[in-house]
């Protein structure tokens, strides 16, 4: 037998294979039968075989799992045509042929039937004036349909989680419409459909049965679907499970509401015990309308409740980040000095550091700043103070300490987090600067005749070496010369129109400023950085160090 598979991967061209009926593994790594260009598959993520002439699909451990119409598989799943099985972002279909097309489509016209929820609902709304035409049967049918929904309204208008509500929705249901099994699945964030809530019967367990065209004319097309006879359909009839379980009506509804789809209702029965109708379909398209708007009221409620438990630990970490920073700066005689730090988030991946030692005869100037951004990055920030404490006490040079960082770092944090620094030692008396600068930003050295120098690289960044060793650089600070440690959110912050301030703009600005004490000297380029960015926000971390000789 031979069989059309077709494939569609996320970044590249969909392609039709052939399946001979042996087995096929499918994957990313060149070794695999059937190689997809999905970067998130498994090397051998899946098998495609014939057994008793059905063909099934295998997972083989993979680390995202092998879902068939939006079910994770737990074993081998037998497909057949108009079923969607997806592999990470890869999705296949069997494609059909067109004899069996035909034929299932002439079965499904009178087996199945598909029509707009919305328009069921509407079908069942009646002006007053109307409703009083309607015989008696038809006026009480009505009544107690108004009833149902105004209990399945105040049920449902409870505050409860989402859980809960899944299982009053179940019950209700259970209540109007007496199925043997009813399923809902909800949208996951991968726009997968995963079952979040299931009730059946006594005695009456088992798969779900779905095929592709009942998932995308449900849950994506806002259909509800009705099928009488599920063993005359071919859509279904060569599943196992149906012909074992005996299930043989199902209908569906979708949970839709304005802003889109939240996933479909699902009931099936025997049909010696519950056949479904069309006002079946109908009544379960009205509870799956008010349920939907329930289900995403809950939702945004638990994210808005999340939402406030985060802002709560971001700002516990905020406070906790600005004691390690330094609330007052060293009282330096014959210098000024001026810091700051402003988070592009609520918490920075930024920091600085000014440390007197030597009986103040040195004092120890540091900007880091680490990789990533807010709560991770805050971390790594926390760390390299806490790590940088003791060898800068201990007195040893700006390469020493970057060494020793970076041994520290490596140990304790994953491969891909690193920082860049800027480490000077100023020794007060002379105003030698001895430096090292680990992947960081140029140091600005501006002298008082309005001359510039810029204190280069002499390592690598903190944490990207186990065993490097970190060069030293030396200048001389002389009187009305200053020097401006800082990173890369003042160079890199953009205009309107993309362009950044860069590092000519910061060494102008510096220049013109530099007569200015280091205060003033500070505010004004802060200024200027907002006067050329104008409306637009800063995108990162801002910090700087400026150190001034009178």
């Amino acid at each position: 037998m031979t069989i059309h598979v077709c494939i569609q991967p996320p970044q590249a061209e969909s392609t039709v294979r052939e399946h001979d009926g042996t087995s096929v593994i499918l994957g990313r790594a060149p070794s695999a039968d059937w190689m997809i260009a999905d970067q998130f598959l498994s090397r051998q993520h899946a098998r495609l075989y014939v057994e008793s002439e059905s063909l099934k699909i295998e997972d083989l451990s993979s680390r995202n799992g092998t879902y068939v119409n939006g079910v994770r598989i737990q074993g081998p799943t037998t497909i057949r045509t108009g079923d969607l099985v997806q592999i990470s972002e890869t999705r296949i279909f069997i494609e059909p042929d067109q004899a069996a097309t035909e034929a299932e489509g002439s079965i499904s016209a009178e087996n199945m039937i598909f029509k707009p929820a919305t328009e069921l609902m509407k079908t069942r709304e009646f002006t007053t004036g109307s409703a009083w035409q309607l015989d008696d049967v038809g006026l009480r049918g009505y009544v107690q349909r108004l009833e149902l929904l105004n209990e399945i309204h105040e049920a449902l208008g409870k505050s409860m989680s989402l859980d809960s509500l899944l299982q009053l929705i179940l019950d209700r249901v259970f209540q109007l419409l007496q199925p043997q099994q009813a399923v809902i699945f909800l949208k996951n964030p991968d726009s997968r459909y995963v079952c979040a809530a299931k009730r059946t019967q006594e005695g009456h367990s088992t798969e779900v049965p779905l095929s592709q065209s009942i998932v995308t004319e449900v849950a994506e097309k806002g259909m509800a679907a009705l099928v009488f006879d599920m063993t005359t359909d071919k859509r279904f009839s060569a599943a196992e499970s149906i012909q074992t379980s005996g299930i043989r009506s199902l209908v569906a509804a979708p949970l839709q509401d304005a802003a889109g789809s939240l996933g479909f209702i699902v009931l099936t029965s025997k049909v010696v015990v519950r056949q479904f109708s069309e006002d079946d379909m109908s009544l379960l398209a009205s509870v799956a309308s008010v349920a939907a708007l329930k289900i995403r009221n809950v939702a945004l409620s638990e994210e808005a409740a999340m939402r406030q438990i985060l802002e709560k630990e971001i700002s516990l970490a905020r406070t906790i980040q600005l004691t390690l920073i330094p609330d007052r700066l060293p009282n330096l005689k014959g210098y000024q000095i001026a810091a700051k730090n402003v988070p592009s988030q609520a918490i920075s991946g930024d920091y600085y550091e000014t440390v007197l030692r030597n009986q103040d005869q040195e004092c120890v100037f540091l900007v880091a700043d680490v990789s990533g951004k807010g709560v991770a990055a805050s971390l790594l920030t926390a760390s390299l103070e806490a790590l940088s404490a003791s060898p800068i006490e201990d007195g040893l040079l700006p390469g020493e300490i970057c060494s020793k960082l970076s041994r520290l770092l490596i140990k304790r944090t994953p491969r891909d987090r690193y920082a860049t620094m800027f480490m000077a030692v100023l020794y007060v008396e002379t105003g030698r600067l001895v430096y090292a600068n680990a992947g960081h930003n140029p140091a600005l050295l501006v002298r008082a005749n309005g001359s510039v120098e810029w204190l280069e690289r002499t390592g690598l960044p903190i944490g990207l070496m186990r065993t490097h060793q970190y060069s030293e650089g030396e200048s001389t600070l002389e009187p009305g010369d200053s020097v401006l440690l800082y990173t890369d959110g003042l160079t890199e912050a953009r205009n309107a129109s993309g362009e950044e301030f860069g590092m000519l703009n910061l060494a102008n600005a510096c220049v013109q400023f530099r007569q200015l004490d280091a205060q003033a000297m500070a505010s004004s380029l802060d200024d200027t950085l907002v006067t050329y960015v104008q409306e637009t926000a800063f995108d990162d971390d801002r910090t700087y160090v400026l150190i001034k000789r009178t």
